[in-house]
């Protein structure tokens, strides 16, 4: 008579008891460094609203020096010819954008008698005055030299912004990548003062209309040029979520470091960072 055994199974997992003594031991708080994260809130003022206040703002310079990170290097790669890793880095940008507009969605619980409680402890401090953001802005192209002006009282974050402002932005080393390609990318646009701000062109236009209508040929050019939409895309939703944050909070008061507040940042709107991408479209 055959003895059935019992079956046994393909792999047993064993597991095993989490570590619980981390003495002379890297923690998550210590990667982290946690203690100094956490202790970075300084509220001003009595009010309870004023952490939001904080946090929202320190979240998000956190989020932009990862940005800054991204598209630096995104701009090395594209002026190296490695597209691959310049598409991975700027997608990651986008994204960051997209944590950005959504932020607003918290800071917008914040109600007009709420900020005004806290308004006056803020003194001349406002996000106009962020380097990074200024950084951010000058990476993209939309160079203007009144705005190194903010940072002179600090000699660091000066020299941060005045490198930004002089190098190529990210479009001039994707023009400079088309003219290396061969397309007919003028001089005017591949050889100029890197300060001054970018003038649309209609020779570039047609390059770019060479890319998207040869897109097999031009494959990795065309990807480029889809890449930079989207990172417009999400930075013009991220303005426009800010400004109207910013009038759902203070309406059209002035902005605490002296600018018009909501006047200043509808200007912005008509920003146009890569003008012949977007253009294009009509003209294919």
């Amino acid at each position: 008579m055959k003895t059935e055994r019992p079956a046994t199974p393909q792999s047993i997992v064993v597991e095993e008891a989490p570590k619980l003594d981390f003495k002379d031991a890297m923690t998550y708080g210590d990667y982290l460094q946690l203690d100094a994260v956490l202790n970075a809130q300084k509220p001003l003022s009595p009010d309870h609203n004023e952490m939001l206040f904080i946090i929202q703002h320190q979240t998000s310079e956190l989020w932009m020096k990862l940005m800054l990170h991204e598209l630096r290097a995104a701009i090395a790669k594209v002026a190296a010819d490695e597209l691959g890793g310049a598409f991975k880095m700027l997608a990651r940008v986008s994204r960051i954008m997209e944590q950005l507009v959504h932020a607003w969605d918290v800071l917008a619980t914040m109600t007009p008698p709420e900020y005004s409680a806290i308004r006056p402890y803020l003194a001349n401090s406002s996000g106009f005055q962020s380097a990074q953001y200024r950084c951010i802005e000058f990476a993209l192209g939309n160079k203007n030299a009144a705005m190194l002006k903010p940072h002179a009282h600090r000699a660091d974050l000066l020299a941060q912004v005045q490198a930004a402002y002089e190098a190529p932005s990210l479009y001039d080393e994707a023009l400079r990548l088309l003219a290396r390609r061969g397309l007919p990318v003028p001089a005017s646009h591949t050889q100029r003062d890197w300060t001054q701000p970018y003038q649309e062109s209609a020779e570039v236009e047609q390059a770019w209309l060479v890319v998207y209508r040869d897109t097999e040929r031009y494959f990795d050019l065309y990807q480029l040029g889809e890449e930079l939409t989207d990172l417009e895309d999400a930075f013009r939703l991220w303005r426009f979520r800010h400004v109207t944050t910013v009038e759902r909070v203070i309406g059209f008061k002035r902005g605490t470091g002296g600018t018009g507040g909501v006047s200043y940042l509808r200007k912005m709107l008509d920003t146009v960072l890569f003008p012949e991408i977007w253009k294009l479209r009509t003209d294919l």
